[in-house]
């Protein structure tokens, strides 16, 4: 495999996430924005730095959709560090579990065998067993590795 061959393989992949999500809610939310949210759910308190760290994101990216969280969908709130007033740290607000619980709960395996074009369970239970495989290894972590191993000296 190469690396447009993987790069196709990835967009492929986040739009069978996006198919695998429940309609309505945050659904509508792009996959980025979703994967920040799902962040703080998981680290509360959390600066954006942090978060930019954990998910490999730019922090830029991460400060826009931590905005956008705030003022469309109320899912997080932002406030001053009580240790140091300069930091802000984002945390979810009493809205967002209830509809990231959802979400997260889909399965996907439904979206893998429309993708695939059939419902054999042996061949839907071969892939999703390798997107396990996958999700095991290539954390979001990783990305953040890989920025850093290629970042200019």
């Amino acid at each position: 495999m190469n690396g447009l061959e993987l790069f196709l393989l990835g967009r492929t992949l986040t739009k069978l996430g996006e198919q695998a999500m429940p309609r309505g809610g945050f659904r509508e939310l792009p996959a980025s924005v979703w994967t920040i949210l799902l962040d703080v759910l998981e680290h509360p308190n959390s600066s954006i730095s942090e978060i930019a760290a954990r998910t490999g994101f730019p922090q830029s990216h991460v400060s826009a959709s931590v905005a956008r969280l705030r003022a469309v969908s109320g899912a997080l709130e932002t406030v001053a560090d009580p240790k140091d007033g300069r930091r802000t740290l984002v945390r979810a607000t009493a809205e967002a579990p209830r509809h990231t619980t959802e979400v997260a709960q889909s399965p996907a395996d439904r979206a893998v065998a429309a993708a695939l074009g059939t419902d054999d369970p042996q061949a839907v239970g071969e892939v999703m067993a390798a997107l396990e495989l996958l999700a095991r290894h290539l954390t979001p972590q990783v990305v953040a590795r890989l920025r850093s191993t290629l970042a200019p000296e």
